[in-house]
């Protein structure tokens, strides 16, 4: 396998498993807090806790750790070529870190902390409220610099698809052009430099 393709694969990889973050984030954003919201305090709690343990599967850390790995992969592979995409993958990394540590410094020790709250809640309210606001305005910043990895190695990926594109491999400029020499006795004429009698 190339090295060309191995470039291709580990970007479209990262850009994947990074949307797929930058969406579940975002669909919790606008969709799924808004609409535990209007439940009541012991529903909340439950309804959280219940997507806090059924969320941890194969599927959601393959995209969580995946988007980390294929984005370090693919800048691995983009050092030697150095061509334009590489500040690009730079700046989805940052980002893509950036939510991580949110992730493990806000999201995860507050769903830590609505599991210990336990399965009967007898203050329902005060767990809620210690745990809504925070983490519903901590996943919002989340999305938002997840989505920015995301739209980085997207843009990352068009400039890859341009530096390796066939034409982009031909020379260009004057060497690339041989212009015709007209002949003084109107013979076809052969490449500059040259007379054909």
């Amino acid at each position: 396998m190339n090295a060309k393709l191995l470039q291709t694969i580990s970007l479209l990889g990262a850009g994947i498993t990074a949307g797929l973050m930058a969406g579940l984030f975002a669909a919790f954003a606008y969709a799924v807090m808004p609409g535990l919201g209007r439940a009541d305090a012991h529903t909340f709690v439950e309804a959280m806790q219940k997507i806090n343990v059924a969320i941890l599967n194969g599927w959601f850390m393959a995209c969580f750790l995946g988007g980390l790995v294929l984005t370090v992969a693919s800048l691995l592979l983009h050092l030697r070529s150095a061509r334009s995409a590489l500040p690009w993958i730079v700046v989805a990394l940052v980002f893509y870190v950036a939510m991580l540590v949110i992730t493990a410094a806000v999201n995860v020790p507050l769903n830590d902390q609505l599991a210990a709250a336990g399965e009967h809640i007898a203050n329902a309210e005060q767990v809620r409220a210690q745990f809504e606001s925070r983490w519903v305005t901590w996943n919002i910043v989340r999305a938002v610099v997840s989505t920015i990895a995301f739209v980085a190695l997207s843009y990352a990926l068009v400039l890859h698809g341009r530096d390796t594109a066939p034409e982009a491999q031909q020379p260009s400029g004057p060497a690339a052009y041989t212009a015709p020499v007209p002949s003084p006795h109107g013979y076809p004429a052969g490449p500059v430099g040259t007379w054909q009698p």
